[in-house]
């Protein structure tokens, strides 16, 4: 089957066409996609460039192109609607409707959903991010006593790259500990994770995705083995049991699912709203 090539267009970074897109895409399992993301389309220039591309695409697929567009001002719209392909347009479908609603129109300012315009949200995601990576796998800092949830669990479990998020997204404040033989061996927690109990959230995954994970990372020695894998997880979970420690499996769930499941549990509240 040919692939149809989607186009996600934006005046800004394309993370909410692409966001959409995506989510729709998905429901279509049979079809193959070739996706192109043409960002900060923000001139004349750039939307006659878009359209071109989107043209010449069309041209040498029998399969018309089909776009996902958060262009917000009207003069750069009416250009790419021009394209020869199936055109969503994801703000022509919400916003008059939302504004009849709320009585007002659209300031149809672009850079407001993804720009600076909150620079007070900004700088809480980017000071999250700063104590994600400075206490990262029980790192120097562990300074848990502002920590919103401290992720717990064996090593490649998805702790880091769940921490990230949390901290880009929504602005928490989120540490991670791996937890090691020394854990396992004793059936312990450390005191610096009991001290802060309440905050702890555990991250667990089946031997067969650890084990892959692992191996590509470093195949040689006991680290990948399926009985070291099988036995980390074990006891990791025995802990999370023995200490009422929440915890997901994150062997079928995206970053982005991980994460709202640890919310919902936990009740942390996002510091920022996307």
């Amino acid at each position: 089957m040919d692939e149809r090539t989607v186009f996600f267009l934006s005046d800004q970074t394309g993370v909410t066409a692409e966001t959409l897109g995506h989510s729709l895409l998905t429901q279509f399992n049979s079809r193959k996609f070739q996706q192109v993301t043409l960002p900060f389309i923000d001139s004349e220039d750039k939307a006659r460039a878009a359209l071109h591309k989107i043209n010449a695409s069309a041209s040498k697929s029998t399969l018309r192109p089909i776009i996902f567009s958060t262009l917000v001002q009207d003069e750069f719209r009416a250009i790419v609607r021009e394209a020869n392909g199936l055109h969503l347009d994801i703000f022509d479908a919400f916003l008059a409707t939302l504004g009849a609603e709320l009585g007002e129109e659209a300031t149809h300012e672009p850079g407001r959903a993804h720009g600076m315009s909150d620079i007070d949200a900004y700088m809480k995601r980017i000071e999250a991010t700063n104590f994600a990576l400075a206490n990262d796998d029980g790192g120097i800092s562990r300074n848990y006593d502002v920590a919103d949830v401290i992720l717990v669990g064996v090593s490649r479990s998805g702790k880091t790259p769940t921490c990230l998020y949390l901290a880009l997204q929504y602005g928490v404040y989120a540490a991670n500990y791996p937890l090691t033989d020394e854990e396992f061996e004793s059936g312990e927690l450390p005191d610096v994770l009991t001290a802060h109990k309440s905050k702890l959230f555990g991250l667990t995954i089946t031997p067969e995705r650890l084990r892959h994970i692992r191996k590509e990372r470093r195949a040689l020695g006991k680290y990948s083995t399926a009985q070291q894998v099988r036995f980390e997880i074990r006891e990791a979970e025995k802990l999370f049991r023995r200490y009422g420690i929440k915890f997901v499996d994150t062997t079928e769930f995206s970053i982005e699912e991980i994460s709202s499941r640890i919310l919902d549990s936990t009740g942390v509240d996002r510091r920022v709203r996307p």
